[in-house]
């Protein structure tokens, strides 16, 4: 734990609690006078404003052009219908943690906070504007802190709402989008595009996580813990207010409850785990679909982070 600590520090620095006084000098165009959440539950979790910097206008290349990626490396996949598949690697949104791109005419955003393990995309398309995502810099219950260019709002990235300015309780529409191997993703999709590595010079592939998700103590965080005894960074499904636990899904390969159907396969790195994504330990890959088979909004996040967002939320452990 102390060797992960260190390598989190590294990456992150000395962070620091609420100081809206400070934040009003930096973010001088975001209204303070509008929150719906406590200050003091906001922290910097070290990078400035935008010191993780994300991607705007992304370049793709052809999935039999792709030889970096590892076979069990995860990737973000985007399925629109009629349009061309696109993957997102996570060995990019580990350092750039937000994508902003179009697809088919959509505006999304691919997000992934490392430090919960969410990755969720959004539609940009808010108010009847466009919004431009970047790092803020600041943490929330461990969750990165997004914000919008336009109007310099501050966005909780689990859930995909504002929380400080002008947009505040403004939902983002989340889309039906998943985490898969690059194999499962290439093996179904050999016509389809993968994002090009981005020009700025970072080591793509390696894990400034290292162990992190074996550990007990999530990083960053002072909230309560999951009830049920189940360890802080076990990764649960969610959609919606439920939770199932992965360690369940993996036993039994399919699950098939309130309204939705489950299914987990093997293949797919944890990007949280050795200093080389691929090649770290299997966690297996999760797609959640209706009653007529379609993709449905989800999220694989750690059990802790589900508990701080949704404390009334219902947890799916098969026991009933």
């Amino acid at each position: 734990m102390r060797a992960i600590a260190l390598i989190l520090a590294l990456v992150l620095a000395i962070p620091a609690y609420a100081n809206p006084d400070q934040w009003r000098r930096e973010w001088p165009n975001t209204d303070f006078t509008m929150t719906s959440v406590d200050f003091n539950s906001i922290m910097s979790g070290g990078p400035p404003r935008d010191g993780i910097p994300a991607v705007n206008d992304p370049t793709f290349i052809d999935v039999h052009q792709e030889i970096r990626l590892g076979a069990d490396e995860p990737v973000v996949t985007v399925e629109f219908e009629g349009e061309q598949p696109r993957a997102y690697p996570i060995r990019y949104l580990t350092w750039h943690e937000i994508v902003n791109d179009e697809v088919g005419g959509i505006p999304i955003a691919v997000t992934f906070c490392p430090l919960c393990n969410s990755a969720i995309t959004f539609d940009r398309r808010v108010e009847g504007q466009v919004l431009t995502f970047g790092v803020s810099g600041k943490l929330r219950n461990s969750d990165m802190v997004m914000y919008d260019r336009e109007t310099e709002s501050w966005w909780q990235q689990a859930i995909g709402r504002g929380i400080v300015g002008e947009m505040t309780d403004v939902d983002l529409v989340t889309l039906p989008t998943w985490m898969e191997s690059w194999e499962e993703y290439s093996t179904r999709n050999p016509d389809g595009l993968v994002m090009n590595e981005p020009g700025t010079p970072r080591p793509y592939g390696r894990n400034p996580y290292v162990g992190y998700d074996s550990s007990t103590t999530p990083f960053l965080y002072n909230g309560e813990l999951p009830p049920h005894d189940i360890p802080a960074l076990v990764r649960v499904v969610r959609v919606g207010d439920r939770a199932w636990p992965l360690t369940r899904l993996s036993e039994l390969g399919e699950v098939t409850e309130a309204g939705v159907t489950i299914s987990w396969n093997a293949g797919q790195a944890s990007a949280l785990d050795g200093p080389s994504i691929s090649g770290s330990r299997d966690v297996g890959s999760i797609r959640v679909r209706d009653d007529t088979g379609a993709d449905i909004p989800h999220d694989v996040m750690f059990a802790f982070a589900f508990h701080a967002f949704w404390p009334e939320g219902e947890w799916m452990l098969g026991d009933g």
